[in-house]
């Protein structure tokens, strides 16, 4: 059984979510907050398995709580915000930043938990955040580590990135290290719960020294400029451009790697960087696989350094990386290939 706690101020929001966890037959809340205070006390208490917290309470917030206990007592932690206020969505963002694993909608009623597509994805998050092990969330300063960087390629000019559970603040992590003056093209896909996207671009965008945005169909490769897929859409790189289609999901994704880096394969495949980050699941392996066939260069996430050590696997196994490294090791690798 799957023991939660809930975290959020507002008794008909605990409610939707109590009544819906527990007629899931495999979960079960152990716990109630409404505030960060009591959210960090009963998870040092109870010591649940996943704690879903609201962003934005009395007392303490959702942002200031994930960081006390993930440098306290480190457990998954599953933020609730709401879609349509821009500081909620910021304050999301932050606390995965903080250690947080992944960012949803909160439901605006009672009624949303009759919400078939709602029920699904909160049960299937809790499922598969609650097999997370998490660490203490403490900032370190380390010196680098020397590693061996791939001879630089004049016309690599496109570096592509996927991501899925554990993966916004993986990709901050190389985001934020990419100078102003990047010599390459950047394109995002990352599996995020609708309508987050957008909330997640500005949030790079906030974090990094390039420019970060939404990607729109007919946009171009842009040197120092990063592009986001949109959600519950597929992106794809066509005739030159980025193209944006309401086309089925692939891997059950929307927006999917595999659609990408397949689509990037086929045009500019030589020009090309592919790096695969952590996620559940295998999407992005076989796109990953197709870039590196077209003579790209391609990078999977080692297992030490992933939230979920799934796509990367799956890519692996593929034989699709050309160099598998740590998180941290990603950076220096990039920076020598497009910038040498």
């Amino acid at each position: 059984m799957i023991r939660v706690l809930l975290a959020d101020d507002s008794i008909l929001v605990r409610a939707v979510l109590r009544d819906t966890l527990d007629a899931s037959g495999d979960i079960t809340v152990v716990g109630e907050a409404t505030n960060g205070v009591e959210a960090a006390s009963l998870t040092e208490l109870l010591k649940p398995d996943i704690i879903i917290m609201d962003i934005m309470m009395p007392v303490m917030g959702g942002l200031e709580a994930t960081e006390l206990i993930m440098s306290r007592f480190p457990t998954p932690i599953l933020i609730l915000s709401s879609t349509v206020d821009e500081r909620d969505v910021k304050l999301a963002f932050s606390a995965i930043k903080k250690g947080a694993l992944d960012v949803m909608g909160k439901p605006a009623a009672a009624v949303s938990a009759v919400n078939p597509e709602f029920v699904v994805k909160l049960l299937d998050k809790v499922r598969m955040l609650s097999r997370i092990r998490v660490i203490h969330h403490i900032q370190r300063t380390r010196g680098p580590e020397p590693i061996a960087v791939p001879r630089p390629a004049a016309n690599r000019s496109i570096l592509a990135i996927g991501a899925s559970t554990g993966g916004p603040k993986a990709v901050m992590s190389i985001i934020k290290t990419l100078p102003k003056d990047f010599k390459s093209a950047v394109f995002i896909v990352q599996h995020i719960s609708s309508g987050f996207a957008k909330g997640f671009a500005h949030w790079l965008d906030l974090e990094s020294a390039i420019n970060v945005r939404l990607a729109e169909t007919g946009d171009k490769p842009v040197c120092g400029t990063a592009l986001v897929a949109p959600t519950d859409c597929q992106m794809l790189f066509e005739n030159g451009a980025v193209k944006i289609v309401d086309a089925p999901a692939v891997n059950s994704c929307r927006p999917s790697i595999d659609v990408f880096f397949s689509s990037l394969a086929a045009e500019k495949g030589d020009e090309s960087v592919g790096v695969l980050l952590t996620g559940m699941g295998k999407d992005g392996a076989q796109g990953l696989a197709h870039l590196r066939d077209q003579g790209a260069l391609t990078i999977a996430q080692d297992e030490k350094s992933c939230a979920v050590f799934g796509m990367p696997k799956a890519a692996i196994a593929l034989n699709a990386a050309e160099r598998i490294l740590a998180l941290d090791a990603i950076p220096d690798v990039l920076l020598h290939t497009f910038n040498h």
